[in-house]
């Protein structure tokens, strides 16, 4: 059993909806209860999509957002890490790092931050107090992808207070499967239906690729965000290019993915910014090639010309040759597809997770506290 058996952890997230830090959150979740530590959550949400899934694990949620007030919220941060305190209180969200690291300090335990998106954007969002708070704040700072740190480093904070915990896969649950090649090709775009995004080039990209009298259909899939509805523009954008309703469809998220990535040929990415999408590793694993910005941890996960392709984000002519080059050569979705795989596989699978978060720890906690780690294996979810 491995040493991280003996830590007490409470996880302290802003949401637990269907999205991209949630899940590394049950998979965080799911290696710790494998090598026996005591974990529980703080959610802000209550009801979120991973909470009933959460509690399968056998870990406890608390839903202390109740409130708006910041004050209230805290307080109850505090009662409920008081109640049994934990080597680690840790925030899963950028948003929630001041939060955590307040009440750490308060109840003398080790707090950890994160950031799950490129750094820049996250601390904007916060506006100028929440968004220094939750940079300086965290004494340690778990970050999923280097371009978050680089930009961390040029915000002086110190790179010995900064750890980078890459984002993970279950490679066992996406798997590769054949498509059938009768069908015409599918080229599909995943996430929330917010501007961040830029669904706007995926649905400009699927109308360059049908006037070029190319067989191919575009599929996106997202949640609406109430907060932002762009869903009409993109529908309206999509109507002008003569693409709806036969060559391009909008489908909410769904609980399963896995169907969506054997049905397409290559995932596409159009984001502004990101940190590291979790729905490019999900593609990779399942053997699918990647047309990509240049953004956030995107240059981490895709090697240009060898997994996928990467674009510089206004660069609409050099995304539709990528693609057209994709769609007219079945060799070549083949060997990107597979060498997507082996990629993750190598870097970013579910079993490596342990060794990520054992060495985590032993830069948090005081030396001799988790040492001499040993790792048990993680089976698929």
């Amino acid at each position: 059993m491995s040493h991280l058996s003996k830590l007490k952890l409470c996880f302290l997230a802003g949401t637990l909806e269907h999205g991209g830090a949630e899940r590394q959150l049950f998979y965080i979740l799911q290696a710790l209860c494998a090598q026996g530590a005591a974990v529980r959550v703080l959610s802000l949400d209550k009801g979120g999509f991973w909470e009933h899934r959460i509690r399968e694990l056998g870990v406890a949620v608390a839903n202390i957002g109740a409130t708006p007030s910041k004050w209230k919220r805290l307080v109850q941060i505090l009662k409920e890490a008081r109640k049994d305190r934990p080597d680690v209180l840790q925030s899963q969200h950028f948003f929630t790092n001041a939060y955590a690291c307040v009440a750490a300090a308060l109840v003398r335990t080790t707090g950890i931050g994160a950031m799950r998106n490129n750094g820049r954007s996250e601390v904007r969002d916060c506006g100028r107090l929440g968004g220094w708070l939750n940079l300086h704040l965290p004494r340690l700072i778990a970050a999923n992808s280097r371009n978050a740190m680089q930009y961390a480093l040029g915000q002086n904070i110190p790179a010995s207070r900064l750890y980078f915990l890459p984002n993970v896969v279950d490679t066992e649950r996406f798997r590769p499967e054949t498509v059938s090649s009768d069908s015409p090709l599918i080229l599909l775009a995943v996430g929330r239906i917010v501007k961040q995004k830029r669904f706007d080039r995926f649905v400009s990209l699927v109308g360059r690729l049908r006037a070029r009298s190319l067989d191919v259909r575009g599929l996106i899939v997202g949640p609406r965000d109430p907060n932002e509805d762009i869903l009409p523009e993109l529908e309206n954008q999509a109507r002008k290019l003569g693409l709806l309703p036969e060559f391009l469809r909008f489908e909410d998220c769904a609980s399963d993915m896995r169907p969506y990535y054997h049905a397409s040929a290559a995932c596409v990415l159009t984001s502004d910014f990101e940190g590291t999408p979790n729905v490019l590793l999900e593609a990779m694993a399942s053997g699918r090639p990647v047309l990509a910005t240049r953004v956030g941890g995107v240059a981490d996960i895709v090697q240009d010309g060898h997994t996928g392709f990467l674009l510089d984000p206004e660069d609409l002519d050099g995304l539709t040759a990528n693609a057209t080059e994709l769609i007219r050569s079945a060799r070549l979705r083949r060997e990107m597809g597979a060498h997507a795989r082996s990629f993750v596989q190598e870097n970013h699978s579910l079993q490596r997770l342990p060794s990520y978060l054992s060495k985590l720890y032993e830069r948090a906690l005081p030396k001799g506290f988790c040492s001499a780690v040993e790792v048990v294996t993680i089976t698929s979810i």
